[in-house]
């Protein structure tokens, strides 16, 4: 999940800030995500998908 979150990040050209104000959540937390440093609820899986505005299983996919 963590490579799939910065990939579509990166691809939709936003900051780890950008992201965050988008789904409610910290900066902080986004990094973390971002380096699989911390286990996700469902609820923030479903916070960063909308976000990214993509489905939260692409998110689940193994790259």
């Amino acid at each position: 999940m963590a490579y799939n979150v910065r990939a579509y990040r990166v691809t939709k050209l936003l900051s780890q800030e950008q992201l965050g104000f988008a789904a409610g959540l910290d900066r902080t937390f986004i990094s973390q995500v971002e380096r699989a440093r911390v286990n996700v609820s469902l609820d923030n899986i479903d916070k960063i998908a909308a976000a990214l505005d993509v489905p939260a299983s692409t998110l689940l996919v193994r790259p």
